[in-house]
């Protein structure tokens, strides 16, 4: 029988958290901006950042890869632009991957359920990009597309881990598509704060993290991205006593920032 590897998870704060699958080491939606520093979220809106990151460049590991689920300011900013390093592949949406490419980084653009396979020795990490959906209507077109992702870990063929990434998505039948190709996703790691933008929420809030729970059924969650920006307005603590009262088989543990927890 393979004996399951470590895993870890580090919450550097809004969506940045630094994984650790087995021998792979990715970090996700890099977010550096400096508490008071502003996010630029495209068509002339900007957003303050109301908190402290945990991570910044110089903290980082060597990288084996970063997922991003979409190029926003507060999900990829201009100290990552400066300061991350170039070698590694960037797994992100066509649109984004095009503007990365300019900008120097080795990017990948990946349609909704196109896979990267990421092999060390006898391990495998398989990144799948699924469904997204940033806001409904006009709004949707005008917003940069989004991906969430699937990251599957293998040692010697046997699964590991599933670990779901949400990006910037609403909930509905999307979500319910990615659970019945992956119904047994260990962690999912779910973008909430339910970000108004143009009065409109391109954010899950609390109802619609917990909608979003109760479609994907993970046995674990982890809350991301509620609480950094002024165009956060759903508190986490909505969508923690709501998880609690809906009686989800999935655990949620909340993670604060600069915190490291083992995923096993």
């Amino acid at each position: 029988m393979t004996t399951a590897t470590p895993s870890s998870l580090t919450f550097g704060g809004t969506a940045t958290t630094l994984l650790r699958l087995g021998a792979f080491t990715l970090l996700t939606d890099p977010n550096f901006l400096h508490k008071g520093q502003r996010a630029y979220l495209g068509k002339g809106l900007w957003s303050k950042r109301l908190t402290e990151p945990a991570l910044q460049p110089g903290d980082l590991p060597p990288l084996d890869a970063i997922v991003l689920s979409h190029l926003h300011g507060d999900h990829f900013d201009r100290i990552a632009r400066r300061e991350l390093a170039r070698e590694q592949p960037v797994l992100t949406t066509p649109a984004a991957a095009r503007k990365l490419s300019q900008w120097g980084f080795e990017a990948e653009g990946l349609r909704d359920w196109e896979q990267v396979r990421l092999t060390k020795g006898d391990e495998e990490l398989v990144v799948e990009a699924v469904p997204g959906i940033h806001a409904r209507g006009v709004l949707g077109a005008l917003l940069p597309p989004v991906m969430g992702s699937v990251l599957e870990h293998r040692v010697g063929g046997e699964v590991q881990r599933r670990v779901y990434i949400s990006g910037d998505t609403l909930t509905g039948d999307h979500v319910s598509q990615i659970a019945e190709r992956h119904p047994d996703l260990d962690l999912a790691i779910v973008h909430l704060g339910g970000t108004r933008v143009l009065f409109h929420t391109v954010t899950m809030d609390a109802e619609q993290g917990v909608d979003f729970l109760s479609r994907v059924r993970p046995r674990h969650a982890v809350p991301v991205h509620y609480d950094d920006y002024g165009v956060f307005v759903s508190p986490l603590q909505d969508f923690l006593d709501r998880a609690a009262d809906a009686g989800l088989p999935t655990e949620v543990r909340k993670v604060e920032r600069g915190q490291t927890i083992q995923l096993g």
